[in-house]
């Protein structure tokens, strides 16, 4: 892959990281106006690599060689802004399975704690 084939794809990724994949269209039902919100994260990188000239011993052709870019775009649901009367307050989303993960860290603590003790006595 030419420099110019790179650089055009790396320009074509960091246009897909605008507001608008923060930001959702605001939808508007009994007088409630929702504006969507998501976290979003962006990342990128690249390498590349050479090799020596001459062939390997016992080789027939030169050894080494390569390149590689990679980029990756994440996006999860914050929460939204809802808009009442005038008024404009910030309704979270609530991971659920990141609540009962944090349950259960709480609990095995516990347990371990209460291990402890017993021990001690």
């Amino acid at each position: 892959m030419d420099m110019a084939t790179l650089l055009d794809r790396a320009k074509a990724a960091t246009d897909n990281a605008v507001v608008s994949r923060v930001f959702g269209e605001p939808v508007e039902r009994d007088g409630v106006v929702l504006l969507p919100v998501a976290k979003v994260s962006a990342g990128g990188g690249g390498g590349g690599g050479s090799g020596h000239a001459q062939p390997a011993e016992g080789g027939d052709a030169p050894q080494g060689e390569g390149s590689g870019v990679g980029y990756g775009l994440s996006a999860a649901p914050a929460g939204v802004f809802m808009l009442k009367n005038g008024d404009v307050t910030w309704k979270p989303a609530i991971d659920v399975n990141k609540v009962i993960l944090g349950g259960q860290a709480v609990a095995i603590v516990a347990l371990l704690v209460a291990r402890s003790v017993l021990r001690r006595r």
